[in-house]
């Protein structure tokens, strides 16, 4: 076997070569990312993997798919190059990991159905074209991330993830395992996407487009936020009234209480800083196209993120503003009851058009007034589509939008734009 695999290297590392060689041909916009992965033989692994660094290949394996469909090379190396460029590899460890393989084959397999490009066509695309326009009917443009939420939230059934792992099924995905040498890191990958999808651009028109690609890409290059990390952000620095245990040392308390009856050699610190919310104003875009069951379910995330004890003070100032071209309502929340209440007796009202100067204005006023002592930031949960102010406020900014699949509307420099899929919330 050792001498089989010496003398398929040599041919196996010409078909690579003609393989790169012709993806640089026909689509000249992955000439950077291309150049970032190197290849490498591994004897007897029977398969292609990459690690965002290699493409590692069995020369013997390679050789014998070489045989039997000439196209299976080139388009192997197609697919794992957009692994890459889709940023498939670094979510791998945060999801479930075979259903999340198996979106990403799809979604690598559909751009690549779509571009039309000549040598790469296998025995089996018809099959796979015709269970792709399946899929679009139920998903929509298909990327991994559309379709590992149709595999996580419909009951697909073993027969049927093994029919689309027959289609799609290119690649192990064994190394695409978190790594802290890696030569290419995440943000290089991310880069190296944002210089694709800006060559895809240019590319010829006489040429064909992929609507999976160029959302595959625009899911790659999106800035991706912990929407709770984010809510740290509106945390200030507030006294509260409890015993502060990194400033103060039982052993003298409870020794002067043992020897001295009830007179302790040290009192407690009852002070201590902590950084929680006390005083922020959430407002709710209640436009004809924002409204509902997903403003009721954001406000419970939300909710759900700042009323554990080591968020809320015991007493705090929170305003839910509604608004659509005008203020509607405000509701002040100053305990956990309040919001409760208001989250399951209050109605939203308003749904006319978006204008967001209002909330803004409104907000100055009750500033001027004396009704904030420190507040640290504003919460706008919308659709995006409306006029900002132009003014920046003194107090944080953030615009939350439901992520729609491409990059949201534009918000002002002064403020934080975050995209929540309906899943997140």
């Amino acid at each position: 076997m050792s001498d089989l695999y010496e003398k398929a290297k040599p041919l196996a590392g010409k078909v690579m070569s003609f393989a790169r060689d012709n993806i640089l041909v026909n689509m000249r916009f992955l000439d950077v990312a291309l150049s970032a992965l190197a290849v490498e033989p591994e004897k007897e692994s029977g398969c292609f993997a990459c690690n965002g660094t290699k493409i590692y290949y069995d020369p013997v394996f390679l050789l014998k798919r070489y045989k039997e469909e000439p196209a299976f090379v080139l388009r192997m190396y197609l697919h794992i190059l957009f692994h890459m460029i889709f940023y498939h590899s670094f979510r791998f460890d945060k999801l479930d990991g075979e259903s999340w393989s198996l979106a990403a084959d799809i979604a690598v397999e559909a751009a690549i159905l779509e571009l039309e490009m000549p040598g790469m066509s296998l025995f089996r695309d018809e099959e796979a074209k015709r269970k792709l326009r399946v899929l679009r009917e139920d998903i929509g443009a298909l990327t991994a991330e559309k379709v590992y939420k149709y595999l996580k939230n419909f009951e697909v059934s073993d027969r049927e993830r093994g029919e689309l792992s027959r289609l799609f099924f290119m690649d192990s995905h064994r190394l695409w395992k978190p790594t802290q040498d890696l030569v290419i890191t995440q943000q290089q990958w991310k880069k190296l996407s944002e210089r694709v999808r800006a060559d895809l651009k240019s590319f010829s028109a006489k040429k064909s487009k992929s609507e999976s690609m160029e959302k595959s890409l625009l899911e790659a290059v999106k800035d991706k936020y912990s929407y709770k990390e984010l809510l740290r952000k509106f945390m200030v620095m507030n006294e509260d009234m409890r015993i502060n245990d990194e400033e103060f040392d039982y052993i003298y308390y409870t020794y002067g209480l043992s020897t001295y009856g009830n007179m302790p050699l040290v009192e407690p610190l009852e002070y201590k800083d902590n950084k929680k919310v006390r005083e922020f104003v959430i407002a709710i875009d209640t436009s004809a196209s924002c409204r509902g069951i997903l403003v009721q379910a954001f406000l419970r995330k939300t909710y759900g993120m700042l009323c554990g004890e080591d968020n809320f003070f015991r007493k705090m100032n929170v305003h839910i503003i509604q608004c659509d071209h005008e203020v509607q309502k405000d509701t002040k929340i100053t305990s956990r009851d309040d919001l409760e209440y208001f989250l399951s007796h209050e109605k939203l009202t308003g749904f006319g058009s978006t204008d967001f100067r209002p909330v803004f204005a409104y907000v100055n006023e009750l500033l001027q007034e004396g009704e904030f002592e420190n507040l640290k930031g504003l919460l706008y949960f919308t659709d995006g589509y409306g006029v900002y102010p132009k003014a920046m406020p003194p107090y944080d900014v953030m615009f939350v939008f439901i992520d729609n699949g491409d990059m949201g509307p534009e918000v002002p420099p002064w403020a934080v734009k975050v995209l929540l899929d309906d899943e997140e919330i």
